[in-house]
């Protein structure tokens, strides 16, 4: 993969995230909690493959997700800890949500895990930008104002 083949990747990784959390926004204003907590673990998870293809990996399953970013960028100090933390647990509740039918979110559990969940995309577009990958443009820099 080439230099700018990456950066056309990584681009439609971030694209599909904030698709993603349009939805979710969309599904919790609509009272589908449980759907929307969903989303938002794939927000995060296309923003992790993104920073995944930094390094030309592409895990085929989303348990290799949590562990090549583990590997290669929390654990030696690229990026912090909680980012590796709210994915984790933003997987097992998507778990929850979609294959338990007597597990509910509420509408405060959404709001808190949606603040976790765009700060660490936020951290994870601070690194891309800081690297060249990607350059926002002005007004898109902070999704968490939204």
């Amino acid at each position: 993969m080439t230099g700018e083949n990456i950066r056309e990747n990584i681009r439609d990784e971030i694209l599909k995230a904030a698709n993603l959390l349009a939805a979710a926004d969309l599904l919790a204003e609509n009272g589908f909690i449980n759907d929307a907590v969903s989303r938002l673990y794939y927000y995060l998870f296309y923003y992790i493959r993104a920073l995944l293809l930094t390094e030309s990996l592409q895990p085929k399953t989303h348990e290799g997700t949590f562990r090549l970013l583990g590997m290669h960028f929390v654990n030696n100090g690229l990026l912090n800890r909680s980012i590796s933390l709210i994915f984790s647990k933003l997987m097992k509740y998507r778990q929850d949500a979609d294959y338990n039918p007597s597990f509910f979110f509420t509408e405060a559990d959404f709001k808190e895990f949606r603040e976790e969940a765009v700060q660490a995309a936020f951290d994870i577009q601070e690194f891309l930008k800081k690297r060249g990958y990607i350059k926002l443009q002005k007004g898109n820099e902070r999704e968490r104002n939204d």
